[in-house]
C-alpha cells in the first residue's frame, strides 16, 4: 500500500512552521498511542505512521529532502520506517510524550504557571493614566529550604530508579517509550527529609506589593503585561509572567466612544430658543459653550482636545456634548396661558422642522 503524503497524515500545510507540526503531533499521537489503546492494532498502526510522519517533518534536513523527492528520496537516503529506536525517536517520546504524560528531565527547570489579576480603576484614571500599587498573592521559593524542598541541612538525593532522568525507558514492540519515573514522580530526585517550612513542595505562599503604571487611554479589557512576576519557577526554573485585566468603573456624566467623551447636557426651553452660555462639565474641569438661538434637542457640539489620550500617544480625542431640550412640565396658570398665546402667535413659521416634516406626509399620504 501506498505511504500517504506525511503533511496529510499530521493535518497541517506544507508550510507549517516547526511548533505547528509538533503541536498536530502531540494532538493526534495522544489520541492513538498505545498505552492509550491497548490491543488495539489499528491505533498502534496510525501511531506508527504519525510518529514516522513527524520524524521526517521535524528534521529540517529530511523534509527538505522529502519536500524536493518525496518518500523516495528519504528511502534512498537510507532512512526507513522498520526501526523507530535510536537517539531521533528518543528525543520525540523525551519531549513530546514526557509531556503528555506528565514526565520531566530533573535537569531542566520548569517554569513558573502565569498569574492574572483583574484591577478597577476610575474612569478618570484610565483616561489619564495613573500610578497605583496591587498585591498579588503568588508563590515564592521557600524561605527556609530556599526552594530545594529539603529539611535545612539536606539536599533532595539522586532517584534511584531513574538515575536522575525523571524517566524510566521501556520497550513495547519496535517502539522505545519513555514514561515518567514513578517512583520520583519525574523528578529526578527523591526527598528523604521534607522541609517543614513548605513541606516538601519548595514553595511558600505571600502576597507581593508591585508597583504599576497605568498608561493614559486604557479601557476595559485592556492588559497589561508583567515580565517576570508570576508563580515563581521549578528546580531553577524561571518565574511566570502576571498579566493585569483592566476595567474601567463607569462614569455618573461621560461615556466614552474610542477617544471621544461624550456628555449629555440639559437645556430648557427658553435657552434652546433664545440662545445662551453654559457651564459644560469636562475631564479637566468646567467650561463655557454658546448655545446657538434655535438649538434642537439632539444637537452634537464638539469641544475638540477634551477627549481621551491616544494609548500610543497618539493626541487626544474629543468631547461631544449633546443638547437634550428639556420640555417643561408641572406649569402653573400663569405659565400656561403665556405658552397658550405664544402658540397662537407662533403658527407654523417658529417650527421648521414640525412644518417640512407634515408637508413630507401630506405629499405622501395626501
Amino acid at each position: 500500500m501506498a505511504k500517504r503524503d506525511y503533511y496529510e497524515v499530521l493535518g497541517v500545510h506544507r508550510n507549517a512552521g516547526e511548533n505547528e507540526i509538533k503541536k498536530a503531533y502531540r494532538k493526534l499521537a495522544l489520541k492513538v498511542h498505545p498505552d492509550k489503546n491497548p490491543g488495539d492494532k489499528e491505533a498502534e498502526e496510525k501511531f506508527k505512521e504519525l510518529t514516522e510522519a513527524y520524524a521526517v517533518l521535524s528534521d529540517p534536513q529530511k523534509r527538505a529532502t522529502y519536500d524536493q523527492f518525496g518518500h523516495a528520496g528519504l528511502e534512498n537516503g537510507g532512512f526507513s520506517s522498520g526501526g523507530f529506536g535510536g537517539s531521533p525517536f528518543e528525543d520525540i517520546f523525551g519531549d513530546i510524550f514526557g509531556d503528555i504524560f506528565g514526565g520531566r528531565s530533573s535537569h531542566r527547570g520548569r517554569r513558573g504557571s502565569d498569574l492574572r489579576y483583574n484591577l478597577n480603576i476610575s474612569f478618570e484614571e484610565a483616561a489619564f493614566g495613573t500610578d497605583t500599587s496591587i498585591q498579588v498573592p503568588r508563590h515564592q521559593s521557600c524561605s527556609v529550604c530556599g526552594g530545594t524542598g529539603a529539611e535545612k541541612g539536606t539536599r533532595p538525593k539522586t532517584c534511584p530508579t531513574c538515575r536522575g532522568a525523571g524517566q524510566v525507558r521501556y520497550q513495547q514492540g519496535f517502539f522505545s517509550l519513555t514514561r515518567p519515573c514513578p517512583d520520583c514522580n519525574g523528578e529526578g530526585e527523591v526527598i528523604e527529609k521534607p522541609c517543614p517550612g513548605c513541606r516538601g513542595s519548595g514553595l511558600e505562599k505571600i502576597r507581593k506589593s508591585i508597583s504599576l503604571k497605568i498608561p493614559a487611554g486604557v479601557e476595559t479589557g485592556t492588559r497589561l503585561k508583567l515580565n517576570a512576576e508570576g508563580e515563581a519557577g521549578m528546580q531553577g526554573g524561571p518565574p511566570g509572567d502576571l498579566y493585569v485585566e483592566i476595567y474601567v468603573d463607569e462614569h455618573p456624566l461621560f461615556k466614552r466612544e474610542g477617544q471621544d467623551v461624550i456628555c449629555e447636557i440639559p437645556v430648557s426651553f427658553p435657552q434652546a430658543t433664545l440662545g445662551c452660555e453654559i457651564e459644560v462639565p469636562t475631564l479637566t474641569g468646567k467650561v463655557k459653550m454658546k448655545i446657538p438661538a434655535g438649538t434642537q434637542s439632539g444637537k452634537v457640539m464638539r469641544l475638540n482636545g477634551k477627549g481621551v489620550t491616544s494609548l500610543q500617544g497618539y493626541g487626544k480625542g474629543d468631547q461631544l456634548v449633546v443638547i437634550r431640550v428639556e420640555t417643561p412640565t408641572s406649569l402653573t396658570p400663569r405659565q400656561k396661558e403665556l405658552l397658550e398665546e405664544f402658540s397662537r402667535e407662533s403658527g407654523e413659521d417658529v417650527h421648521p422642522l414640525g412644518k417640512g416634516f407634515f408637508e413630507k406626509v401630506k405629499e405622501l399620504f395626501g
